[in-house]
């Protein structure tokens, strides 16, 4: 029996891949295989690939009951553990402390100089710096157009 890797040129016949349980035919010569170079194919002669295709069909409809089944049962043990990933990451977020790059603090936390805002103030500030230059400029066009 002959063998080609997928993606090559093959003369027309049958052809079964063992790695993924396939029968692919090529009509004309030169057709190429599907796949790539890791596929191999097997050439057989067209009493061979009748009878397998009736076997490989036959697995199909014997098998697909516990194909379902074990789907089934994958399903429902991946929500169950997804959902515990889920919250271990959740927990994990909550309790991780806060990394900000570029910041090293060897002796302990930071204390921020004299005049800047605390972390938590900034949003204040500049609301405040926003209406004073609005209170501003009303000021402005009201004393300038009288």
């Amino acid at each position: 029996m002959a063998r080609y890797p997928g993606g090559t040129e093959a003369p027309r016949g049958y052809y079964y891949c063992p790695g993924k349980w396939t029968l692919t035919s090529v009509v004309a010569d030169g057709d190429v295989l599907p796949g790539d170079a890791s596929h191999s194919y097997v050439a057989l002669h067209w009493t061979v690939a009748l009878l397998l295709a009736a076997v490989l069909g036959g697995f199909g409809v014997i098998l697909f009951p516990f194909i379902g089944i074990a789907r089934l049962a994958q399903g429902i043990f991946r929500a169950l553990v997804g959902g515990a990933t889920r919250g271990a990451r959740d927990l994990a977020a909550t309790v991780a402390p806060a990394w900000r790059p570029g910041e090293a603090h060897l002796t302990g936390n930071a204390e921020p100089p004299a005049g800047e805002v605390s972390h938590g103030g900034a949003g204040e500030k500049a609301l405040e710096d926003v209406a004073r230059e609005v209170e501003k400029k009303r000021r402005e066009e009201s004393g300038g157009g009288d």
